[in-house]
């Protein structure tokens, strides 16, 4: 893929798998949606959750982009987060993925019991600006004659 194209995948999806340094143990991991604003992926989650407060300590996350068709595709972004904690910023994300999850846009009328979700759960936003991606090409055998000519080789990181 060139960048153009790893791009383009990240757009082109809405779901990815959040990784971040815990305190304790080792790197943590959650399925989140996510949403663009420019190259930035923007994920909704509460101000008391793991993902925020390892946020607040160290911005440093990675975030692999999962294609939800089969055979499965990704691509690993890496990427720095900062925390947006304004209340109306979480409200307007929170809509927004709540759009991508119904595959439709939410009435006027469910504004307002979003905002109040959004307000009760205490929702922030994590903004996340890629600086690199990893490239691992998927190989698949979709037939018996497939393993003939099945190769694997390194993958590389690519500045995003």
């Amino acid at each position: 893929m060139n960048r153009e194209e790893r791009r383009q995948f990240v757009r082109d999806h809405r779901t990815c798998v959040f990784g971040y340094n815990r305190q304790e143990h080792g790197p943590a991991m959650t399925v989140v949606y996510y949403v663009m604003d420019g190259d930035d992926m923007l994920v909704s989650t509460m101000a008391d959750r793991a993902k925020a407060k390892a946020v607040r300590r160290d911005p440093r996350v990675s975030i692999c982009v999962l294609n939800e068709q089969w055979p499965l595709s990704y691509l690993q972004v890496y990427g720095r987060a900062k925390l947006d904690d304004d209340p109306a910023q979480g409200a307007d994300l929170l809509r927004k993925v709540i759009e991508l999850m119904a595959g439709e846009p939410m009435p006027e009328e469910k504004f307002p019991a979003i905002e109040k979700m959004a307000r009760e759960e205490k929702r922030v936003v994590l903004r996340v600006t890629p600086y690199a991606t990893f490239e691992t090409p998927p190989r698949h055998v979709y037939q018996p004659d497939d393993v003939d000519t099945l190769t694997h080789f390194t993958s590389s990181s690519l500045d995003w």
